[in-house]
């Protein structure tokens, strides 16, 4: 649908708000705009909404809520007067009007909400036929957006997967807060590879008997072979060793970052570590 063109806006109501507005929001932005059939003003916004909306379709959703039927709604979001314009991203409020505005100002409202160019190079790229051409548009977009986080991580997966993962290091360093990077560097620092069995034994053997540097290779081999859950009781224990105890906190550190913070290993074992650390 080209810009210029109107867009029917669907009605959401208050049963269905969650679910299609602030659910729907953390995959895209939604617009909502706040109305009654009686509000003179609401049926001037309603064409200009329509008209600017057009120009987002599968960017931005946007849709009509009747503050009548959505009373709880509406007190909830503090709506006090209407035309109410709210935009919701990742389940919240971003940005917001009242009243009728110039549709430059509009325009201005929705154009922020948009993806930029380095949001659809990053997402050509997940679709993209093979690493040649998902490269290329990474290289797009992160000259567009040096600080993409999707477009920084993508090509640091790359550069991990080509054998580069200082490169890949490197890269992450731009997005330092940033969750999935924080992923792939732990990814990156427990490379996982297959342990000798063997090894375990004498490693488990050796920490027993008090040797905490053993304690701590048995955790990070266990980690490095995927078996986190075991070994986070290892690296706990060599947290609690003076001389093992910094290095031993970075390895659980990129175990939950791994695993993720919703991972019931992690509730069980972030506690664990905070009471061994103090």
């Amino acid at each position: 649908m080209e810009q210029g063109t109107v867009t029917t806006i669907r009605e959401v109501s208050e049963a269905d708000f969650a679910t299609e507005v602030v659910e729907a929001s953390r995959t895209r932005p939604v617009v909502v705009d706040f109305w009654a059939p009686w509000c003179g003003p609401c049926h001037q916004l309603s064409p200009l909404l329509e008209r600017v909306a057009a120009g987002h379709v599968g960017e931005v959703d946007v849709v009509k809520v009747n503050v009548d039927e959505a009373q709880g709604v509406a007190r909830t979001l503090g709506v006090q007067g209407i035309p109410a314009v709210m935009a919701f991203r990742d389940g919240r409020v971003v940005n917001q009007f009242t009243g009728v505005k110039p549709e430059q100002v509009v325009a201005q409202f929705f154009a922020a909400l948009a993806p930029s160019q380095a949001d659809r190079l990053t997402a050509a790229a997940a679709v993209a036929a093979d690493d040649e051409a998902r490269e290329e548009l990474l290289d797009r977009a992160l000259a567009a957006t040096a600080d993409h986080p999707g477009a920084v991580v993508g090509k640091a997966r790359l550069l991990a997967a080509r054998g580069a993962p200082e490169q890949a290091r490197g890269l992450l360093a731009r997005v330092p807060g940033d969750v999935e990077a924080q992923r792939l560097l732990a990814e990156l620092a427990l490379a996982r590879q297959d342990v000798d069995e063997e090894e375990l034994t004498r490693l488990r053997a050796a920490a027993d008997a008090g040797d905490a540097s053993a304690r701590l290779q048995l955790g990070r081999s266990l980690a490095a072979a995927g078996r986190h859950e075991e070994a986070l009781p290892e690296l706990v224990a060599a947290v609690r060793h003076p001389t093992t105890r910094e290095e031993a906190r970075a390895v659980v550190l990129d175990v939950f970052a791994l695993l993720g913070p919703e991972h019931p290993a992690v509730a069980q074992w972030r506690p664990r570590l905070a009471a061994a650390l103090f």
